[in-house]
């Protein structure tokens, strides 16, 4: 068995979810200046979804799962979400996102799994609080080498793909390790760097590399 771990937001997803959120709650641009600190490694993942969250405060929970079902996925996402379950790959998402866009485009997409945050309701709106597995800039790294004991799959078989700070430590554990459209803190962990907004653009550097 092989793996592939994709970020959601803006790796099989085009934009940041909570940025989409944010916009709703008129707080785009708060959030998307915590979201770029963020994601570019100048602030601690934890503090800074812990923040962005807490600006999502009274929204309905309602319209917050109609904004996250409704996103827009990024060029090539079905396909080479296809492509690598046709060559004997497990395809997973990590986002430090919400279950709500996860789950939703886990079943369009037909992946075999996904994990991400979730965002706390009370009577039906959102409460300004988040919990779940990908809260730490290291979750990602955490989750990958427990996933990798529990399906038997090694180092070498690992490909994972992201876009940001917090994708670093899940790159620690693949060999395989693609810069999608990336922040500089993640092109300089990655051994293969793609700069088109086409997820299908991997696929020759993946027959290159004998990876399929």
């Amino acid at each position: 068995m092989k793996l592939a771990v994709f970020d959601f937001d803006s790796t099989l997803m085009d934009g940041e979810t909570i940025d989409f959120l944010a916009k709703e709650c008129g707080v785009e641009a708060q959030v998307a200046a915590i979201t770029h600190k963020a994601m570019s490694g100048e602030l601690d993942f934890y503090e800074s979804l812990k923040n962005r969250v807490r600006l999502l405060a009274g929204l309905t929970e309602s319209r917050a799962r109609e904004i996250c079902e409704n996103l827009p996925l990024m060029l090539g996402a079905q396909e080479i979400v296809h492509f690598l379950q046709s060559h004997g790959y497990k395809v997973v998402c990590f986002s430090g996102g919400f279950s709500f866009a996860t789950r939703h485009f886990a079943r369009i997409l037909g992946l075999d799994g996904e994990f991400s945050n979730i965002l706390h309701t009370k009577a039906g709106v959102l409460s300004g609080e988040v919990g779940g597995e990908m809260m730490f800039g290291d979750s990602k790294g955490v989750l990958l080498a427990r996933l990798q004991h529990l399906l038997g799959v090694s180092v070498q078989d690992t490909l994972c793909v992201g876009d940001g700070a917090n994708d670093v430590s899940m790159f620690a554990h693949a060999d395989t390790r693609v810069a999608f459209c990336a922040k500089e803190v993640l092109k300089q962990a990655a051994n293969i760097i793609i700069e088109q907004k086409d997820l299908r653009a991997i696929i020759p550097s993946l027959e290159q590399a004998h990876k399929v």
